[in-house]
């Protein structure tokens, strides 16, 4: 374990010695807490040769959770693959968001791993919802997702662009969308960059195409009462917030994460 933690130290991996532990304990099919107690032992040749070859993909900068296969993300794992973006800790801000509120009827755009409208639901067990995306593959994903976690009743996930498919009210309306400007996509990490598909982080333009779509149609979706909640890069929160107050909206405000960074852009219809 300490020669794979230095091999990914030189290959440039972030908090190498964590990896190098998360991925013996998948390879040796224990939990990563267990790791230290099963040390002392040797390890069997079919484990070794295992953990050779996570080690050698993590070397070349494949994600974690793409070589275990899994994310956690609000206290639940996530099934998750290449066609869909790892769950990541600052979208539960937009969770929190969401849950401080009441709602019956939520809708996903760009639903990817399904781990935004699965944990809504999981976390309201009264509600119902709607995920779409244009991936076939991330309709997949997140559809067995919603049955790992017993919320695939409640829950109707398609194939769209955006509202193309999407009929009826939402209580609320939330998405994650693609919102790297094509002029940043050479500066993000390669687990990143080379990893997860290009299509779920930026819109090949200036990264604001997605809260155009949705601040000019999603009126139309909301009920009354409803409101609007996407996730932003941490600095777009005067252009998004200025593309809702431009398309109408009432109320217009900016949620930071625990990082203190500008995170959820929350918009309501007009008074």
């Amino acid at each position: 374990m300490s020669a794979a933690a230095a091999r990914l130290r030189a290959a440039g991996v972030p908090d190498p010695a964590r990896d190098a532990r998360i991925l013996l304990a998948h390879a040796a099919s224990v939990d990563a807490a267990r790791v230290t107690l099963i040390a002392p032992e040797e390890i069997a040749p079919e484990i070794a040769e295992r953990y050779e070859q996570l080690i050698a993909l993590r070397a070349v900068r494949v994600p974690v959770s793409q070589l275990i296969g899994q994310r956690a993300f609000y206290g639940r794992d996530f099934k998750v693959s290449r066609d869909v973006l790892d769950p990541r800790p600052e979208t539960e801000t937009l969770i929190e968001l969401a849950l401080s509120e009441p709602f019956g009827h939520v809708l996903d755009l760009g639903v990817g791993s399904g781990c935004i409208l699965v944990t809504l639901l999981a976390e309201r067990p009264d509600a119902r919802g709607v995920g779409v995306d244009l991936s076939e593959a991330a309709c997949l994903q997140a559809s067995a997702n919603a049955v790992q976690q017993g919320v695939a009743e409640r829950c109707d996930i398609r194939q769209s662009d955006w509202f193309e498919t999407v009929e009826g009210r939402f209580d609320l309306i939330a998405s994650n969308p693609p919102y790297l400007a094509q002029a940043e996509m050479d500066d993000v990490a390669p687990e990143l960059r080379r990893h997860e598909p290009e299509m779920a982080l930026s819109d090949g333009g200036d990264g604001l195409s997605a809260y155009r779509v949705i601040a000019a149609e999603a009126q139309g979706y909301l009920t009354a009462e409803g409101r609007v909640l996407v996730e932003i890069g941490w600095q777009q929160g005067p252009d998004v917030m200025e593309i809702f107050a431009h398309a109408g909206w009432g109320e217009v405000s900016l949620t930071h994460d625990l990082d203190r960074r500008p995170r959820v852009i929350c918009a309501r219809r007009p008074a």
